[in-house]
């Protein structure tokens, strides 16, 4: 009885072993399995804009807090289109909140939702980081996603394409998803 249970049990560790193993992904940083590039356009609301605003303050911290924006929360609804053209069909919707979170220089921290409802993908991604606005490029995390996006990871790496004042810029959005299913 012994001798059987120790087969099964070498038998059971082999099959596992071979089931994880074809079943791996290996991640390769330089081979994404989707890549997409968008633009990120945001208008923010100033009191006469109220049509074509797509994001507004929510909050209005006090002038002592220093001269870089600290504490101000937005919530945008953004389009996010395939060219830099704002006027451009949006493939997609960028929902969610940015906030500043340095007194000493720029510096934001997003948490979106990409909203696809287009003929070519359906489905969400969803985004998080730290958006170090002096910097060329930065990398935001793509921590899930549903639809055709199902449980894709990836990084988002973000560079400014335009930026008219403090009522509009408009961001490059380099998607590379490294775990798509």
């Amino acid at each position: 009885m012994e001798k059987s249970s120790s087969y099964f049990k070498i038998l059971f560790i082999t099959l596992t072993s071979f089931f994880l193993i074809a079943n791996s992904k290996r991640l390769k940083p330089e081979e994404p399995c989707k890549r997409l590039v968008l633009y990120y356009h945001d208008i923010l609301f100033n009191v006469t804009n109220s049509a074509n605003a797509t994001s507004a303050n929510i909050s209005n911290p006090p002038s002592v807090l220093g001269d870089y924006n600290f504490g101000m929360l937005v919530v945008f609804d953004d389009p996010i289109t395939k060219d830099r053209n704002l006027v451009s069909t949006p493939v997609a919707r960028a929902q969610g909140f940015y906030l500043y979170d340095m007194k000493s220089k720029y510096n934001a921290w997003f948490a979106y939702t990409l909203v696809f409802n287009s003929s070519e993908y359906n489905g969400t991604l969803n985004i998080m980081g730290a958006d170090i606005i002096e910097e060329k490029t930065r990398d935001l995390s793509i921590v899930g996603g549903t639809g055709d996006f199902f449980m894709s990871r990836g990084v988002v790496t973000l560079s400014t394409d335009a930026v008219e004042g403090l009522g509009y810029f408009c961001l490059k959005m380099d998607i590379k998803l490294y775990e798509c299913y």
